[in-house]
């Protein structure tokens, strides 16, 4: 599988190099723009919005409605929308202990890939833990956390033996692990479509390789999971798919590196990645910058106030909030010029509405993204047929 990094001559390094400073920049700029109440917020949303895209590109398409009542345990009595329901809900689980710093400096290691497969296959319903050789029609059981155990071939590329896999593994770990900060970024690339390549999993390794990339920007550029790649990834499908076909290939000549793979086209595909991750950076700080944030969530609460599904005055919460992150339940009564009473009756129906939560009855009010009013708050996050 090598070579596994380009090498510092390579003619696509000095463009390589640009984008990893560029997208560590950008990256810790939109973080500091907005308040933590804000982020933790966003950062909710992004693992649905992850979810949703990253299981699109299985050609899985669950409704981003849909996820969120799996949130909340409400399924379709629809075996196969409940299905996909309770795969999402795996998702986003293994993404959130991910953002908790799961795998943190750990992300390459065989057992962290593992885990994660493990963590998600051991939430899918039955039904999703099957898989058909293409080659005999043998029906297969796909074991959370467990390497296959046969030899497979994914469209053209034939994957490496089973009993190959554990020393490629090892490589995989020893190359991508320890990188200095500016090396692991550029390398994000290379990881993914290397551990693609292994395919380690009878089934999953898509969705194990986008979590691990996750993991891995997330440690590298500390984005605090306000923006995702799966969603660059699935707005360029084809191309993606295409990039990891072309990274399949063999060295092409003497001039093609000195691996047994292209390098040529592992350069390119880094480019296509970090690029990718750039496009995400941009239109997320574009997305969520905090006075058009704000203008569209206050324009949401008027109209709301206006047919009497708030109470006056809830904008002040609001607003409060978007302005703090946070706001403490004691203040609430003042801010609405009311009494306490009334106070937490404003509150009672920001909450039921879905755009308020807190830790407990006592904690701080923070700020929360409903999945139903994404197309109101932050429109362009999912696709508007979804």
């Amino acid at each position: 599988m090598e070579p596994l990094l380009l090498p510092a001559g390579s003619p696509h390094r000095p463009a390589l190099n640009d984008l990893a400073v560029e997208l560590a920049a950008r990256s810790a700029g939109f973080r500091r723009s907005l308040p933590e109440g804000i982020i933790t917020a966003l950062a909710d949303l992004v693992r649905a919005m992850n979810c949703y895209y990253s299981n699109l590109i299985e050609g899985h398409d669950t409704h981003p409605v849909d996820i969120e009542r799996a949130l909340n345990n409400d399924f379709s009595h629809n075996a196969r929308k409940r299905d996909l329901q309770l795969e999402a809900r795996a998702h986003i689980s293994v993404q959130q202990w991910i953002d908790l710093g799961g795998l943190s400096g750990r992300a390459y290691s065989e057992e962290a890939i593992r885990e994660v497969h493990r963590r998600f296959c051991a939430e899918l319903p039955d039904e999703l833990l099957w898989v058909i050789d293409t080659k005999t029609g043998e029906r297969l059981k796909v074991e959370p956390g467990v390497l296959r155990e046969r030899d497979v071939q994914v469209g053209q590329h034939v994957a490496i033996s089973a009993g190959a896999m554990p020393r490629f593994l090892v490589r995989f770990e020893q190359v991508f692990t320890g990188l200095g900060r500016s090396e692991a970024i550029i390398a994000s690339a290379a990881g993914h479509h290397r551990l693609l390549w292994i395919h380690p999993f009878l089934d999953g390794n898509g969705r194990v390789a986008r979590l691990i990339s996750h993991a891995v920007l997330l440690d590298q550029l500390d984005s605090g999971g306000i923006w995702s790649i799966a969603r660059g990834l699935a707005h360029r499908e084809s191309a993606y798919k295409r990039h990891l076909q072309a990274c399949d290939q063999a060295r092409r000549n003497d001039l093609d590196g000195r691996g047994n793979l292209s390098e040529e086209s592992l350069a390119e595909f880094s480019l296509f990645f970090l690029e990718t991750c750039l496009d995400q950076v941009t239109f997320m700080e574009e997305l969520a910058q905090p006075g058009r944030l704000r203008d569209r969530i206050l324009f949401w609460v008027a109209e709301a106030i206006r047919q009497g599904e708030i109470p006056p005055k809830g904008e002040r919460i609001l607003e409060a909030i978007l302005y703090r992150g946070e706001l403490p339940r004691g203040e609430v009564a003042d801010l609405v010029d009311s009494s306490d009473r009334h106070a937490r009756r404003i509150v009672a129906s920001l909450v039921e509405r879905g755009v308020v939560v807190s830790a407990s009855s006592r904690a701080p009010l923070r700020l929360h993204f409903p999945v139903k009013l994404a197309s109101r708050w932050l429109p362009g996050l999912f696709p508007e047929h979804a």
